[in-house]
């Protein structure tokens, strides 16, 4: 296949999502906005997470905000950089399973049950950033979607590994995980069943 429907080769994934080296002053400018929009979720939840409010908070005007994190979107994925980045290094270069050093089916299954067992403490805030198309424009979902068309594609490079790795990525929406998780009641280990299942057409 060609172009994007092909499969993605095999490369060398960097980390997506830590802030880029910054001067000095704006260094501690984006600290004080994520630890006033810190503030306002310990104390008044996901739902009181606005542009407006950080603004308040910080003490600073609300173009301080967008001109930081251009959205809201942007300022959960923000708020999540330093457990995302914990996770990219783990599927990147951690150990087996979910680092190198063992087969893609079991890489492949191994990142979705992770990801799963990270949503009971991020889906609120991961939803926030998730509002509207800003998760396929983050950085950390190009990377997601990078890593399971790579594995995908070294199991059978006859299937379509993109499209396939998008699949599997809306099945961890958070949207969708608040919605089984919470209102349906379903547990982790069922969810993870479900995807293993999913799986089974892509590895048998």
């Amino acid at each position: 296949m060609a172009g994007d429907e092909g499969v993605i080769p095999e490369v060398t994934l960097s980390i997506h999502g830590a802030p880029r080296p910054e001067r000095a002053d704006a260094a501690r400018n984006r600290r004080i906005l994520l630890e006033a929009a810190g503030r306002i979720l310990r104390d008044k939840g996901v739902d009181a997470l606005t542009m407006d409010a950080v603004a308040a908070e910080a003490g600073v005007g609300v173009g301080t905000v967008y001109r930081r994190f251009s959205d809201r979107g942007g300022l959960a994925y923000a708020l999540l950089d330093d457990e995302e980045c914990r996770f990219q290094r783990a599927f990147i270069s951690g150990p087996p399973p979910l680092g190198p050093g063992t087969p893609p089916q079991e890489r492949l299954r191994a990142f979705l049950h992770r990801y799963v067992e990270r949503l009971p403490d991020h889906a609120d805030l991961l939803a926030a950033a998730e509002d509207g198309t800003a998760r396929y424009r983050a950085g950390a979902y190009t990377l997601h979607r990078q890593h399971l068309a790579t594995l995908i594609g070294q199991i059978d490079p006859a299937l379509d590994a993109v499209y396939l790795a998008d699949a599997l990525l809306a099945a961890l929406s958070a949207h969708l995980f608040l919605y089984q998780h919470r209102e349906y009641g379903m547990s982790l280990e069922r969810l993870k069943t479900g995807l293993d299942h999913l799986l089974s057409g892509i590895t048998s």
